[in-house]
């Protein structure tokens, strides 16, 4: 993880919850195939807290081989890009005309200050959503409650139900909130598809003085 981003981690590390959750992965990843490997847990944090002005909240990491990386929605190089990445950059293409990729590593990203959060950091192979309730949701919205209290003008993106429910937790007279259907081909077209959040995410950022995202 980056310095900046471990005074508030090392906090949360000795809360009773997460030491219970610490507990809970320990025995996970002594008796399962858990993703993504531990050393990319906390991949997400990364990116320099200072740099900070997209965040963008997925669900739990993918639970296919070789898939989470750490950092949400992304998956390494030579990885065979998921479906719900698929529309991601289909819908970047339809709404700022980017060339769709041929790699689902979305480091680039995290690199211009978008924070890849998930609100599960690990999940068991081949089941999602199994550690949900274990204390990463407790986690999550802890470093979320922090960036809308001490980070001005960031751009909240919501995809999902998950995400949707964060949306409590920003506040809307600083921040910026986009949001709309996941895009899981299960509901991509229920909203997903034509909310055009690349552009909308980088005309707030311009108009806050910022330096637009390249998607």
């Amino acid at each position: 993880m980056h310095e900046s981003w471990k005074p508030i981690l090392q906090h949360e590390f000795q809360q009773d919850y997460f030491r219970a959750l610490s507990q809970f992965l320990t025995a996970a990843y002594n008796a399962k195939t858990i993703y993504p490997p531990k050393q990319q847990v906390f991949s997400a944090f990364t990116t320099d807290l200072n740099d900070v002005k997209v965040v963008i909240i997925g669900q739990d990491p993918y639970h296919g081989p070789g898939q989470a990386n750490g950092l949400a929605f992304s998956v390494h190089s030579g990885i065979r890009i998921p479906p719900s990445l698929q529309n991601i950059f289909k819908e970047i293409h339809d709404d700022v005309g980017s060339p769709i990729p041929n790699t689902g590593d979305l480091t680039r990203w995290a690199k211009q200050g978008v924070l890849l959060l998930n609100n599960t950091l690990t999940v068991e192979a081949h089941h999602a959503g199994s550690h949900r309730g274990q204390g990463w949701e407790i986690f999550t919205e802890h470093i979320i409650r922090y960036l809308n209290d001490q980070r001005p003008h960031l751009v909240f993106i919501l995809w999902g139900r998950d995400a949707r429910s964060k949306k409590t937790m920003i506040d809307k007279s600083k921040h910026c909130i986009i949001e709309s259907a996941h895009p899981s081909p299960l509901s991509a077209h229920n909203g997903f598809f034509g909310s055009r959040p690349f552009s909308r995410c980088n005309q707030q950022l311009r108009d806050w003085g910022l330096t637009e995202i390249k998607w």
